[in-house]
């Protein structure tokens, strides 16, 4: 127990003094260098505990390959940024937004339509770097806090991610608990958590938009007429929203689709944004063909530059690129690194087994899940580490008490999948942080649906409200098979 509390003990050390010393600076490098130290310990441990050197580099380069999948993403989503903001396709949705939004209503429509997104994409990622991208710059130019914004942002489209089939995680966790669980079943059973959670939180929101006070640096108007001196603002500049929208509908995968739609927004770029192109690539002796050919290649690479005049502008659309993913990536790698010495040499294991004979009651083991999943995300920096060894480790004891598997699912998800994002080194909070441009820590207090539904799920579970057991379910307590 001592050898695998040691490496959990010098990771917070670790990332706790980055923090203080650095700051919101800590993101650039300092927590990266925190959790690949902390890395090493870990092995140390492990090689101490007999594993060998080469098997623990292996189980390190194992654990970083299963994070290939959002890597690939986190670039795809970067190129996007860069040539939908070239494309003016950001810009026409903030248009639109700060014509057709009041302040009162911002966050309340933030958080809904983001729902939305989510529901039918089945992707939180995909929804806030996208519309998240442009409601975070609709916010700044009506002068709200882009904290509340991205707080918005994040409860609609981790409510969407939950309640969808076409999520991976909505997927993956009844499988892994398993009893004969249906994803259908698993997502009515949630809604029971995550509906109350979604619906407060709009609440909230609603009453903090009607309290708000704007304070822009530019008034909406100068806005619109900024935006109209740089870009050619029209219907078209949403194709690539729509043929993103048409892939993920015909179930292309992810990476593909967001590449496919920031080449198509570059391509796009060159016809109906040539001032603007022209002005980003700064070579006026080009040819038109080379000129739109190294834009695209810019904007996917190194994002777009804005060039309008005004600051505020320059600031909102001057994005995205896969360079600025790299520190993302970065912090992925080192988290990752981390989980996958912790798990391969059972300390992990090793810390949550006496959570699981200790939890007595139907409350505490409850409890005792939803505190698991999110020790997970903090430790393990990784959604699905926090989504799978819960799901395996306590499919059993539910199964023997005769518990619903959904009882399980639900609190695996409410506490694996939507606090990963609350979590400034997990790949969730990570990826967000970096495609809002707002930091993890800033956001945090405006997740409220993130931080109500493992809390409404414990309270569930205590007070035994909507807790079906395996005979209510129909499910055979005796199998607990995948």
């Amino acid at each position: 127990m001592l050898d695998a509390v040691l490496p959990v003990v010098v990771l917070v050390v670790l990332l706790a003094t980055s923090i203080i010393l650095f700051g919101a600076g800590a993101m650039d490098g300092p927590l990266q260098v925190a959790l690949l130290l902390s890395a090493a310990f870990a092995a140390l441990m492990a090689l101490k505990n007999g594993f060998s050197m080469a098997s623990v580099a292996d189980a390190a380069i194992g654990g970083v390959t299963t994070a290939m999948g959002p890597i690939f993403m986190l670039l795809a989503i970067g190129a996007l940024i860069g040539t939908w903001n070239m494309a003016g396709t950001i810009p026409s949705v903030v248009d639109v937004g700060i014509s057709l939004m009041s302040p009162a209503w911002f966050y309340l429509t933030t958080a809904v339509v983001c729902a939305a997104v989510g529901l039918v994409t089945g992707s939180s990622w995909t929804t806030a770097g996208t519309l998240g991208v442009a409601f975070v710059a609709m916010s700044k130019v009506m002068g709200l806090p882009v904290e509340v914004t991205a707080g918005a942002v994040i409860c609609g489209a981790y409510f969407g991610d939950k309640m969808t089939p076409l999520s991976e995680t909505t997927i993956l966790v009844p499988k892994l608990v398993g009893r004969g669980l249906t994803v259908g079943r698993h997502i009515r059973n949630v809604f029971w958590t995550s509906g109350p959670a979604l619906a407060i939180s709009l609440i909230i929101f609603f009453v903090m938009g009607a309290n708000a006070r704007p304070e822009g640096q530019i008034d909406t108007e100068a806005a619109q007429q900024a935006l109209g001196g740089v870009f050619h603002l029209s219907v078209l500049n949403l194709l690539p929203m729509l043929l993103l929208l048409v892939f993920t509908v015909k179930q292309i995968p992810p990476f593909l689709a967001l590449m496919g739609s920031a080449l198509f927004a570059g391509v796009l770029a060159t016809v109906t944004q040539h001032s603007a192109v022209t002005a980003f690539v700064g070579e006026p002796g080009l040819g038109p063909v080379a000129t739109g050919t190294k834009a695209v290649f810019s904007a996917m690479a190194s994002g777009f530059v804005c060039r309008s005049g005004q600051p505020v502008i320059d600031e909102l659309f001057t994005r995205g690129g896969m360079v600025s993913m790299l520190t993302t990536v970065w912090l992925i790698l080192g988290a990752l690194s981390f989980a996958a010495v912790m798990e391969y040499a059972g300390f992990l294991r090793r810390l949550i087994t006496p959570v699981v004979t200790r939890a007595k009651r139907r409350g505490t083991l409850i409890l005792a899940v939803n505190g698991t999943g999110i020790g997970l995300n903090v430790v393990a920096g990784d959604v699905y580490v926090a989504d799978v060894l819960p799901s395996r480790m306590f499919r059993d004891e539910f199964a023997r008490r005769g518990l619903a598997p959904q009882t399980l699912a639900r609190a695996v998800e409410d506490a694996g999948t939507v606090t990963a994002v609350l979590v400034p080194w997990n790949t969730s909070g990570a990826y967000t942080a970096g495609v809002l441009g707002v930091a993890t820590g800033d956001y945090l207090p405006y997740c409220f649906f993130n931080i109500l539904s493992p809390v409404l799920d414990v309270l569930y579970g205590f007070i035994g409200f909507k807790v079906p057991t395996a005979a209510e379910a129909g499910a055979d307590p005796n199998s607990a098979s995948t």
